[in-house]
C-alpha cells in the first residue's frame, strides 16, 4: 500500500489516518508571560493517531509537545515545532462507584472532572484552588492543595496510560511497571504524552470553610496544632504587615450553612477580583500606595463561615492575572523562610502587591514530587501582571535554596539540572527512565533541557 502524504510535513504510516491539523497560531499561557509559535498544531482524536504522530515526528527528528490549559507560569509547555492539543482526544469514561475509581481522558479539565464525579456521588480527596487545568497538566507539574494528610494530586493516581517517544502506548501502575509509575505521575511532559488516567476518589463530601484574619505571630505559635486539627489549613500573609488571613476547610456531614449568594459574590467576585484588580492597578501606577493598601486589606477582611460541595469550596475564581513562584520546603523551615521572605520584601526597590500563600502537604513516594519523602510547607509568591517580579523571585529563590527548597514545576523558577539533582534523591533514576522512553528527546524543549539536562 502506498504511503499517505501527511499534512504535518512527514509521511503517515501506511493505512494510518493522520490527526487533524491547522496552521499554528501563537500560543500564550494564562498569565501572558509565556508565548510560543509552533509550525503546526495537531489534534488527534484517538490514541492511535497520537502514537502515529509521535512516531512520524521521531523518525523525522522533529519535536512535539502537548499543551494543556496554559496555567503553568514556566515555559514547560513551550513548543516551536509540533504542538499537540488533546481536547479532541476522548475515549470512554469509566466510573466504578463501588471501588471509587474514575478513568478519564487526560485532556479533561478539572472543573469538568469535578462535575462528573459529583454526578456519580464521588469527589477528589483534595484539590488546589484553581480548577481550570487539565488532568494531565495538573499531574505533570505536581499541582497540590493543602492538608497534612494529603500529598499532591498525583498521589490519587491509580494507573495511567501514555505514549512514549517511540510512539509506544504504555500503561503503568504500582504493580505494572512501578518504576515508570513512580516517575510518570509527575513527569513534566518529558516521558511521554499522558492520554488516560484512573483516579482514586472518595465519596462526595461537604466542607465547612472558616476564613478569618489573625496576627501572624499567633498563627506561627499555633502552627502545629492548626495543621494537625484541621483537614485543610492555609494562610495568606499580607506584605508590610503582621497580619494574615487564615483559611480552614473541614469535612462535615451536612451542607448546613451555605454561603448566601450575595455574600459569595461580594467576597469572591467583587472584593477578591474586581476590587483587588483595581487596587493592583492603582498600586502599579502609584507604588507609594501599595503599603497602605496592603495594611487596609489585612484589616478590612472579615470572618466568614460556610459549607458547600467540596470542589466548590476548594476552588475559587481567579480573574486577576499574576506571575507566581512557589517553593516546597521542609515544614520545619517555614518560620525561617518567612523571616527571610519579609527581609527580601522590605529590601526590594519596588512594592509587592499580592499576599503570600502558605500551604502544607504530606510526604509521598513520587520521584519528582516536591513532597517526595518529606512533610512540606509551600510558600507561593506573586506579582500583579505587568509589575516587576524577577528581582523579587530571584532573591526569594536564593533563600529557599539554602533551606532545601524544591520549586513547583509549573511556577517560575531559575534552577537547572545540576541544582535540582541535589534536592531530589531519585533525580538520576528519573533521567534514566526518560532515556529509555524518549531517547531521541522528541518531547524535549528549552524547559526540560534546563531542568533535566540535554
Amino acid at each position: 500500500m502506498a504511503s499517505t502524504p501527511s499534512p504535518y510535513g512527514a509521511v503517515s504510516p501506511p493505512g494510518a489516518t493522520p490527526p487533524s491539523t491547522t496552521p499554528a497560531p501563537g500560543w500564550t499561557n494564562w498569565a501572558g508571560n509565556q508565548r510560543a509559535t509552533a509550525s503546526t498544531v495537531l489534534r488527534p482524536s484517538t490514541v492511535e493517531q497520537l502514537a502515529d504522530a509521535v512516531r512520524v515526528a521521531a523518525s523525522a527528528g522533529r519535536r512535539i509537545k502537548a499543551v494543556g490549559s496554559g496555567h503553568s507560569f514556566t515555559d514547560i509547555a513551550g513548543a516551536t515545532d509540533l504542538r499537540i492539543e488533546l481536547g479532541d482526544l476522548g475515549g470512554p469514561i469509566r466510573i466504578d462507584q463501588e471501588q471509587r475509581l474514575a478513568t478519564v481522558p487526560a485532556g479533561l479539565e478539572l472543573r469538568a472532572l469535578n462535575a462528573l464525579l459529583a454526578s456519580h456521588g464521588l469527589a477528589m480527596p483534595n484539590l488546589g484552588d484553581i480548577d481550570a487545568q487539565t488532568v494531565a497538566g495538573a499531574l505533570s507539574t505536581g499541582t497540590h492543595g493543602t492538608g497534612a494528610g494529603y500529598g499532591c494530586l498525583s498521589t490519587f493516581v491509580e494507573d495511567l496510560t501514555l505514549v512514549t517517544g517511540a510512539g509506544e502506548i504504555r500503561h503503568c501502575s504500582a504493580t505494572t511497571d512501578p518504576e515508570l509509575f513512580a516517575a510518570a505521575r509527575v513527569g513534566l511532559g518529558a516521558l511521554g504524552i499522558i492520554t488516560e488516567v484512573t483516579l482514586r476518589c472518595v465519596d462526595a463530601f461537604v466542607l465547612r470553610a472558616d476564613e478569618r484574619p489573625a496576627p501572624l505571630a499567633t498563627v506561627l505559635a499555633d502552627l502545629p496544632d492548626l495543621i494537625d486539627r484541621n483537614d485543610h489549613f492555609e494562610f495568606y500573609w499580607f506584605p508590610y504587615t503582621d497580619r494574615v488571613q487564615v483559611k480552614t476547610n473541614n469535612r462535615v456531614p451536612l451542607d448546613d450553612r451555605p454561603l448566601p449568594r450575595f455574600r459569595g459574590w461580594l467576597d469572591d467576585e467583587f472584593l477578591a477580583n474586581t476590587v483587588f484588580a483595581g487596587a493592583c492597578r492603582l498600586g502599579r501606577a502609584v507604588p507609594g500606595l501599595v503599603r497602605p493598601i496592603s495594611a487596609i486589606s489585612a484589616r478590612a477582611l472579615t470572618a466568614r463561615t460556610y459549607t458547600g460541595r467540596s470542589d466548590q469550596v476548594f476552588c475559587t475564581p481567579r480573574r486577576v492575572r499574576f506571575t507566581e513562584m512557589e517553593y516546597g520546603l521542609p515544614r520545619a523551615a517555614l518560620p525561617e523562610a518567612l523571616t527571610a521572605l519579609r527581609r527580601v520584601v522590605d529590601g526590594l526597590p519596588f512594592k509587592v502587591q499580592f499576599p503570600v500563600e502558605v500551604r502544607f502537604t504530606a510526604p509521598d513516594d513520587i520521584w519528582l514530587s516536591h513532597g517526595y519523602q518529606r512533610e512540606s510547607a509551600y510558600l507561593a509568591i506573586h506579582q500583579y501582571v505587568g509589575a516587576p517580579y524577577e528581582p523579587y523571585f530571584q532573591a526569594f529563590e536564593r533563600e529557599a535554596i539554602g533551606l532545601g527548597g524544591r520549586p513547583h514545576w509549573g511556577k517560575l523558577h531559575y534552577r537547572d539540572a545540576a541544582s535540582l539533582r541535589a534536592v531530589y534523591p531519585r533525580f538520576d533514576d528519573f533521567v534514566a527512565v526518560r532515556d529509555r522512553l524518549d531517547p531521541g528527546r522528541v518531547f524535549a524543549n528549552a524547559y526540560t533541557e534546563r531542568v533535566l539536562g540535554g
